[in-house]
């Protein structure tokens, strides 16, 4: 029987499909004991579906690449660092040895130990990694019987869930899954950007869809309006074909804008940088008409490192001629180049970042961690520094909270450039250095260190979560967690003026800068230059040249004096194009 269920819509596109419906995880296994002399059987049975487990995960990391690499890698790593985790292993161990359970058992009791440490903790981040070790104990209690974990899709398939995770989501795509509808999520999550990633149809928080959809049922998804279909009738199924159409359309004529201006309808020239942190990102942004790279990532040379060298650093050869080769690939286009941004949500092989911290949400992350190990940041000035002799580069340093941390980099930095001056290096003469805006003590004060940087990015995805206080991999924080708060607008609309006041060019390099929908807002708060995914640059291009810059300027005191996320939706909802 036709029924429509609503949820909203956290990617674009339209799909037909099958339902595989996947309840939420729970490990309803009966207990089950052993005799003496089967513990160590059970003990090689238990390490070996381990080491399977292993084996998987490295193979999904080694076949991934640019954006994937960034989005799906850094849940795939911190998976591997489970499987290897002491308390696991040895739990796990002591229970079969001891209690005689059976594998399968033990796998269930360790998990609820472990889940009911990190469900007491006060840290919203802590407790929302119970997701991740559900997702590694299901894939061990997979492999202990020989069967593929709960992630397996069929071509034809739309996946319905309550929650879905990246690695999850490129697996899925990868065999052919149509589209996911879930229960939960929030359209800022790591999935929801990474579908987008893919033009893979995602809706999100559909309610009571696990309760009425059944597997088979056939479904029509439509991941930009949010609505989902249950067993679609002749008109439904010709409206699903002329959204297949019209995507198809825009996916066309998306492409002839490459090489058209940014350029708004009454003539302001809008620059729009590239995200990148791999060749594939790089010659993408190239292909799409980038202004340059607005912020390189340089932490995946010491994460995603090959498994000989997993527990070493990268030393300045090997950044030099990364940082090199990223530069010739902008054949003269500049080149932003974040230092070291490890830390919090970022599992690390590396040993960089310290293990047990509080709250490593708040911790030793980013410049702090730079300038607490200034052996390892002189060799990355060094490795940056000389990849200026290539091309236009710039630094930008992360996780700023004030002045003092910009005198400590101008500093060393100037020490750096005279050190390879004498040893005969070419460098540039100057090299601009920035500051990430994304702690909300630098915002507050940003006139007390403006004057120590030479350019200025807000990085949105921290800012917000940290001025609301709300954990945006925390799905329970969906509605919360949003960048249409006046709080998150006003704070953004007073770094751009102050920037403007002082000559300091600034971009935003968040989320919101390559979701089209937030264009009409960035634009009225006097936003110039966006830096973004290169696989949604032409989107945003798209957007900006349908919009009237002046007109919207116009109208940023109506936007500021929305008191509420809804006053500000419905100013989105007057100026949408």
């Amino acid at each position: 029987m036709r029924r429509l269920l609503s949820g909203q819509g956290a990617s674009r596109g339209s799909a037909l499909g099958r339902a595989r419906v996947r309840l939420p995880h729970a490990l309803d296994v009966a207990e089950e004991r052993i005799e003496a002399g089967e513990v160590e059987a059970e003990l090689e049975r238990l390490h070996a579906a381990i080491d399977v487990v292993r084996g998987e995960m490295h193979a999904l990391r080694d076949r991934l690449h640019g954006a994937l690499a960034h989005e799906v890698g850094e849940f795939l790593d911190l998976h591997a660092l489970l499987l290897d985790d002491p308390e696991l292993l040895a739990g796990l161990d002591e229970l079969i040895r001891t209690g005689r359970y059976a594998a399968d058992y033990a796998l269930r009791l360790q998990r609820d130990r472990i889940a009911a440490v990190f469900a007491g903790m006060d840290d919203a981040y802590l407790r929302s990694r119970i997701d991740d070790i559900d997702q590694v104990v299901g894939r061990i209690h997979a492999a202990l019987h020989r069967r593929a974990a709960d992630l397996q899709g069929i071509a034809g398939d739309i996946l319905v869930t309550d929650s879905v995770a990246p690695s999850e989501l490129a697996q899925l795509h990868a065999q052919g899954v149509m589209a996911v509808v879930t229960s939960g999520g929030s359209p800022l999550s790591h999935s929801a950007i990474l579908a987008r990633s893919l033009h893979l149809p995602l809706v999100i928080g559909a309610a009571h869809v696990l309760q009425k959809v059944n597997d088979g049922d056939v479904l029509a998804v439509d991941g930009g309006s949010g609505l989902v279909i249950l067993e679609p009738n002749a008109d439904d199924l010709r409206d699903h074909r002329a959204r297949v159409q019209e995507y198809a359309r825009e996916r066309k004529q998306l492409h002839r804008l490459r090489r058209e201006p940014t350029r708004t309808v009454d003539g302001v020239d809008i620059k729009l940088w590239a995200n990148a942190e791999s060749r594939e990102d790089v010659a993408e942004a190239h292909a799409q008409g980038a202004a340059g790279v607005g912020l390189y990532r340089t932490e995946f040379l010491f994460m995603h490192r090959p498994p000989e060298l997993r527990r070493t650093l990268p030393d300045e050869e090997e950044q030099f001629r990364a940082y090199r080769d990223l530069v010739l690939g902008m054949t003269g286009r500049t080149v932003t180049i974040r230092t070291l941004d490890i830390g919090a949500d970022k599992a690390d092989e590396s040993g960089l970042a310290l293990t047990g911290e509080p709250n490593p949400a708040l911790g030793l992350r980013g410049v702090r961690l730079s300038l607490s190990r200034t052996d390892l940041f002189r060799t990355q000035l060094r490795a940056i520094l000389r990849a200026t002799g290539y091309g236009p580069v710039r630094i930008l340093v992360p996780m700023v909270s004030g002045r003092e941390e910009m005198l400590a980099v101008r500093a060393l930095t100037r020490d750096v450039q005279r050190e390879l001056r004498e040893q005969g290096h070419a460098i540039a003469e100057s090299v601009p250095i920035g500051a990430m805006i994304e702690v909300p003590s630098a915002a507050i004060a940003l006139q007390t260190f403006i004057a120590e940087t030479d350019f200025l990015s807000i990085g949105t995805n921290d800012l917000v979560q940290y001025l609301l206080a709300a954990d945006r991999t925390n799905e329970a924080l969906g509605d919360l967690y949003s960048p249409l708060h006046p709080a998150v607008l006003r704070l953004i609309y007073d770094v751009i003026r102050a920037a403007r006041t002082h000559r300091k060019p600034l971009a935003v390099c968040g989320e919101i800068a390559g979701d089209p929908m937030f264009a009409p807002v960035l634009l009225a708060l006097g936003l110039e230059e966006f830096s973004l995914h290169p696989g949604t640059l032409l989107e945003v291009r798209r957007a900006v040249r349908a919009l009237d810059h002046s007109a919207l300027r116009a109208r940023a005191a109506t936007l500021l004096r929305a008191r509420d996320r809804a006053g500000i939706e419905r100013w989105l909802a007057r100026v949408a194009v």
